[in-house]
């Protein structure tokens, strides 16, 4: 299983709006893709001198299925949330392969 983990930074003057859209609309577009299983949307616990962090982690079952999301999807995804909120937001993208859980 592939884990694809964005973690985002959001300004505190959006937080509240971006929060409802992220579960409302946002990650419903991502699992709508049919390319992963399920997701977890989890606050970073850690002091920041601005904003405040979150990481959200969608579950698939291979790179291939990744792969064809970054293809067909992300694109058109990630470029409506730039223009939704521009500069208020800062994302990074990480991928983990899970080696071994209980």
């Amino acid at each position: 299983m592939i884990i694809y983990n964005v973690t985002v930074n959001v300004e505190d003057s959006i937080l509240e709006e971006w929060k409802a859209w992220m579960i409302n609309a946002h990650i419903k577009d991502v699992l709508e893709t049919g390319l992963f299983s399920g997701y977890t949307f989890s606050q970073v616990m850690v002091d920041e001198e601005v904003g405040t962090t979150y990481s959200i982690q969608y579950f698939t079952p291979d790179m291939e299925s990744f792969q064809l999301y970054e293809q067909l999807y992300a694109p058109k995804l990630r470029q409506e949330t730039a223009k939704k909120y521009g500069q208020k937001i800062v994302a990074f993208r990480t991928l983990l392969k899970i080696i071994d859980s209980k």
